[in-house]
């Protein structure tokens, strides 16, 4: 059904001409096809369509007196506050004004066409690429205004924050935008009109702001920060739980300062598979509690076909921003402080049980200097020993340390195959290929 929807926008976005496999279908298409595709996708269809893909999400908070975590901030809910309206609940309203004031990132259409392609949106494909978009707008957030940063209620608006939305506008004149990200991530599989998994995302991102890195002066960076892609083991980035090595971020933060500094702040992107079809309930507990780090930048997750930012955890569920809606395209200037923003925000709650959140999966973390670094080692380290056995990922002083307990060894005995090619980036015409598609496509 997928397919099919995403065969058929292609026809209404993009009118190009059909491509071989659509060619299978176009018996079905005609003015009343292409007038229904139009009508679900600017229509509440498409939400409806996402929300069955997502299965078990809901909106508005339960009420559980549990405490909600949400990217580093823990909000406590008392018995007398859940069981009244939460216009009345000191810790609620907090999570709700911070959730909102968190940076949304959707389907947008309407821009202009993305490099030879003729498509003029994301919708129905773009999904992991918006994800992607908001985690790292959350890591400019807390860089350039502070955890404790709020949406403004009043004109005019924070200058920063202004230029943080014009870096993911969706032209190649704006630094993060898709377009951009694609033209990057061609060696990792990304290409207009399909899919992409985290790891592959992420290693768009490294490449796309090496890129930016190599181009500009250090006082001109748009991602003012280094950037670590946490993965894999001595041996590769195959299989394993992966290691973050203290003297391997120390050299990236020698790097992006260019030799002038050892230390700098630094975004820690940290891709995972943590399971098959499922994720193996014994991970639950050490991704539940990165959620409380103070460096936390939540996870690009979610379900096949339908990736979400997820920002919060309480209890057994897990709080997503959604990029599944379709919206016109807006152009931000840097300089505007009265632009309208609301459609980079959003007032829904969301959740989701996190046990149905797909096994494939990147968790952001962003420490502002090496004190901040050193305590988010301190506090990963003591989740790993806590795992039973079943870290996300450790923490060493240098390389080539024995390998540490893999993914595979806690998947069960016919994992270790499946967990071993997870993170290899094909060629395009491999015949392996479709074996990536059970992660590829979030």
């Amino acid at each position: 059904m997928v397919n099919l929807l995403a065969s058929a926008l292609s026809v209404f976005e993009a009118r190009r001409e059909p491509l071989d496999c659509e060619k299978k279908v176009s018996h079905l298409r005609g003015d009343g096809w292409t007038a229904a595709v139009r009508k679900v996708l600017t229509s509440g269809s498409m939400r409806r369509f996402h929300d069955r893909i997502l299965r078990s999400s809901k909106t508005g908070i339960s009420t559980s007196t549990s405490d909600i975590w949400l990217l580093g901030v823990c909000y406590s809910v008392s018995e007398e506050e859940s069981s009244v309206e939460s216009a009345s609940n000191n810790g609620l309203v907090a999570f709700e004004q911070d959730l909102s004031s968190r940076i949304l990132m959707t389907y947008r259409k309407g821009f202009n066409a993305i490099g030879d392609s003729k498509y003029t949106s994301d919708v129905n494909w773009g999904c992991m690429l918006r994800s992607s978009q908001m985690l790292i707008a959350q890591a400019l957030l807390f860089h350039r205004l502070g955890r404790s940063w709020r949406k403004p209620l009043h004109m005019p608006l924070d200058q920063e924050y202004v230029e943080i939305l014009q870096l993911f506008g969706d032209s190649e004149a704006s630094t993060f935008s898709i377009h951009n990200l694609l033209q990057a991530g061609r060696a990792y599989g990304l290409t207009v009109g399909s899919w992409v998994g985290p790891y592959a995302m992420c290693r768009s991102w490294e490449t796309l702001v090496r890129f930016k890195r190599e181009a500009d002066d250090i006082e001109g960076q748009p991602l003012p920060m280094a950037l670590y892609i946490v993965s894999g083991d001595e041996d590769g980035e195959r299989g394993g739980a992966p290691v973050l090595c203290v003297e391997d971020a120390r050299r990236h933060c020698f790097e992006y300062s260019r030799g002038q500094s050892d230390w700098t702040p630094i975004l820690l992107l940290v891709p995972l598979v943590l399971g098959l079809e499922k994720i193996n309930p014994r991970y639950i507990p050490s991704l539940r509690a990165t959620f409380s780090f103070p460096q936390s930048l939540g996870i690009m997750g979610g379900k096949p076909g339908a990736s979400t930012y997820i920002v919060g955890v309480q209890d057994e569920k897990a709080f997503y921003l959604d990029p599944h809606e379709v919206k016109p395209v807006i152009d931000i200037n840097g300089v505007d402080l009265e632009a309208d923003t609301s459609s980079y925000h959003c007032n829904v709650i969301r959740h989701i049980p996190l046990d149905l959140i797909d096994p494939s999966l990147a968790i952001g973390f962003y420490c502002r200097d090496k004190d901040d670094f050193d305590d988010f080692c301190f506090r990963a380290s003591k989740m790993a020993e806590e795992s039973q056995g079943a870290p996300l990922f450790t923490v060493s002083q240098i390389q080539n340390l024995p390998k540490s307990v893999g993914h595979s060894d806690v998947l069960g005995d016919n994992s270790g195959v499946c967990e071993d090619d997870s993170f290899d980036v094909l060629p395009a015409n491999d015949a392996a290929s479709a074996h990536e598609d059970d992660w590829q496509i979030l």
